[in-house]
């Protein structure tokens, strides 16, 4: 495994745990910091950097600002009208930093399958195993408020633990091949 390939493995890892922590605070606070999301936003670049070195293309740092620009203009005015909050603006317009473009379609599955799970579990919170648990929803539908940072998170999560699993498989199979020639 190559040294780039290693670092940009290690920014990845660092950016899971930044995540998990994200949809916590947002879980529990209803926000998400600013230096938490730009420090997301480096690592995400850092990441791309390395592959960036590593591929000779500038290609998936692109796209990947572009998404960002996209998103952060497509989901601007919900905020204006209070559909969403900032932070869920800024933590979506990050994530394809973190994924990488070519990754944004894995992402967006992913997204879908936990913005209804998280629908679902606000809308019957009889669901859920505990009574402070479903307590908590409760007054999360009774209020209107849904913290959009947790299936975010849970979903660039998975798109980012799949695009690490690909590699690590990629790479060590490469040198397996490289050593039986």
């Amino acid at each position: 495994m190559s040294l780039l390939l290693a670092a940009s493995l290690v920014f990845k890892a660092l950016a899971i745990l930044l995540l998990a922590r994200i949809a916590w605070t947002d879980f529990t606070t209803q926000k998400i910091a600013n230096r938490a999301v730009l420090l997301l936003l480096c690592l995400g670049l850092g990441a791309l950097q390395f592959q960036a070195l590593q591929t000779h293309s500038w290609l998936e740092m692109g796209i990947s600002a572009f998404g960002g620009v996209a998103l952060f203009l497509a989901l601007f005015p919900f905020w204006l009208l209070r559909k969403i909050g900032a932070g869920d603006v800024k933590l979506m317009s990050v994530t394809p930093f973190l994924i990488g473009g070519g990754n944004l379609a894995v992402f967006s599955v992913f997204l879908l399958v936990f913005a209804v799970a998280t629908a679902a579990l606000v809308k019957n919170p009889f669901l859920l195993p505990a009574g402070v648990f479903r307590h908590y929803v409760q007054h999360m539908d009774r209020k209107g408020v849904v913290p959009f940072g947790v299936p975010i998170s849970a979903a660039a999560i998975c798109a980012i633990a799949l695009q690490m699993y690909h590699a690590v498989v990629v790479a060590t199979s490469s040198g397996v091949l490289e050593q039986l020639n």
